[in-house]
């Protein structure tokens, strides 16, 4: 604890005598300051003990002293020592009165104690105070070290909250709390969600105080990470602003735990180059080595039903920030449930490797999401702004893994024509292929394909385009089509040679009949 007026009062050295404020002894003593100057306030910084002999001053002018003692009381001065024996004989009536009314404690000084043994007693009580401090402080250091080493970051933080007399918690970096001490504190942490991904968007190192929602907590925010993006953040709430050894605990903690953090960025750079490889092994038709690559890497995901997603920035090129946020995304909540992921991010693309049913394809799903509703996905590949696309396959094995990557990439392709943030392989593969026709160059076979037919149209001629239609729409059937126009069935006949004939192509083919059908298709759809 610093120094207290109560505890130079009660140093038996110094003599000193409560004259007024007696009820206000236990405030801390910043420093012990001598000025005779008639206004000093504009010398002061707060927390001082002011020692004065009076010897510009008019102590028994009750008035003047009313001011002078309200004025300290106004600076944060915690106390005044008045000298006896030099100036005067006892301390004046008036300051004693004054210092009563505003509440200042006021101390008798002996003349046999001089001003310096005061200032050499509140100087050594702070030092005292600060070596306590920092000794407190390296053996939190030590203890939360140990803890680190031997039991990982769930024992550094219930250390931690023990020496800071409060609570702590570690979210990943999805802002999920994934440990937190005492165990309590949990819930209390998981309603920081949002303060913690406001203090994720700001570079590292970073920190906040922030208040907690339905208690009296003080909590302090520390990013952790040394990258561009923080990798995990650290919540310390106490019932008051810690002081400097429990700093020295709040900044060890900082520190082990990024270094750990930092040490998990070199292992998963170490796991992604594995993911990598085991992945080529997997798509060249090669399960068995990989399998003995992975080992126990990715536990039952080689063995079990898995899908296969692939994204990209959009339009290409752009920056790559959504992809890692959507491996982040895919890392923490395979963490959380407990299951395998492979992720094998890169520059433009990120390839992830899931369980079927699981938290990581549901948290991507979810970011994707997010993004579309936050319009981060561009119109069209010929966007300006960035974003992300996102193709899923349907769910495959270890042996179909190489068909599951071309799925989740037309899936991709897909999603990039439609101005999607993510398509799966199933709803394109369950739904109808006309809306894959909206697309330019289509059109521009199309409107190619069928100009000589519509041109002929123009001049009034006959109406090639729609006995076309009529006639593929009923399978060639004469009678029907026909019915259908209100034309006789020889006219019809006459009209699709017509079309032969224009076309240079004949209609008995199928290849010919599904591309014109396609056309016309792709055509009415404008």
């Amino acid at each position: 604890m610093p120094p207290t007026l109560a505890s130079l009062v009660h140093h038996s050295a110094l003599k000193l005598t409560v004259r007024a404020g007696e009820d206000r002894l236990d405030v801390p003593v910043r420093w012990a300051h001598v000025s005779e100057l008639a206004d000093p306030v504009p010398y002061m910084e707060g927390g001082e003990l002011l020692l004065v002999t009076a010897l510009k001053l008019d102590a028994e002018d009750p008035e003047a002293m009313r001011r002078y003692v309200k004025r300290l009381a106004g600076a944060g001065v915690v106390g005044l020592g008045f000298a006896v024996g030099v100036n005067y004989d006892d301390i004046p009536e008036a300051l004693v009165e004054a210092a009563r009314q505003e509440g200042l404690p006021l101390l008798e000084v002996p003349r046999r104690t001089p001003f310096l043994a005061i200032s050499k007693a509140v100087s050594a009580a702070i030092a005292a105070d600060q070596y306590r401090a920092v000794t407190a402080g390296f053996a939190a250091q030590r203890e939360l070290t140990r803890q680190a080493l031997t039991t990982g970051p769930e024992g550094l933080l219930a250390a931690l909250a023990a020496q800071v007399d409060g609570w702590a918690a570690l979210y990943d970096a999805s802002g999920a709390v994934v440990a937190a001490a005492p165990e309590w504190a949990g819930r209390r942490a998981a309603r920081l969600t949002a303060e913690v991904e406001r203090l994720r968007e700001r570079p590292a190192p970073a920190s906040s105080v922030v208040a907690a929602p339905d208690t009296e907590d003080r909590i302090e925010l520390h990013s952790l990470g040394t990258g561009r993006r923080p990798r995990a953040a650290l919540a310390v709430g106490t019932a008051a602003a810690p002081g400097t050894a429990e700093r020295y605990a709040v900044h060890s903690a900082i520190a082990l735990l990024t270094l750990t953090t930092e040490r998990s960025r070199s292992l998963q750079a170490a796991e992604q180059r594995v993911g990598a490889a085991v992945l080529r092994m997997l798509l060249a038709g090669e399960p068995d080595h990989a399998r003995t690559v992975a080992g126990d890497l990715y536990g039952g995901l080689l063995d079990a039903p898995f899908r296969v997603l692939v994204a990209e920035s959009a339009p290409p090129g752009t920056d790559g920030e959504p992809l890692g946020g959507l491996a982040e995304a895919a890392d923490s909540a395979a963490a959380r449930s407990g299951e395998s992921v492979l992720v094998v991010p890169g520059r433009e693309r990120l390839v992830v490797l899931a369980t079927d049913g699981g938290a990581a394809v549901a948290a991507c799903t979810a970011y994707a999401g997010a993004l579309e509703a936050a319009r981060l996905v561009p119109e069209s590949s010929g966007g300006e702004d960035g974003g992300l696309v996102v193709g899923l396959s349907a769910p495959a094995g270890p042996i179909a893994a190489a068909s599951a990557y071309r799925q989740a990439e037309q899936a991709l392709s897909v999603a990039r024509r439609r101005g999607r943030a993510m398509v799966e392989h199933e709803h394109v593969a369950a739904g109808s292929v006309l809306p894959l026709l909206a697309d330019d160059a289509v059109r521009a076979f199309a409107d190619g394909l069928l100009r000589a037919l519509r041109d002929h149209d123009a001049t009034g001629r006959g109406d090639l385009v729609a006995s076309l239609r009529a006639w593929l729409s009923r399978h060639g059937q004469w009678d029907a089509a026909a019915a259908d126009l209100g034309v006789h069935r020889h006219t019809l006949r006459y009209r699709m040679r017509r079309v032969e004939e224009i076309l240079g192509r004949s209609l008995d083919d199928p290849d010919v009949r599904m591309e014109l059908w396609l056309a016309l298709k792709a055509t009415s759809a404008e």
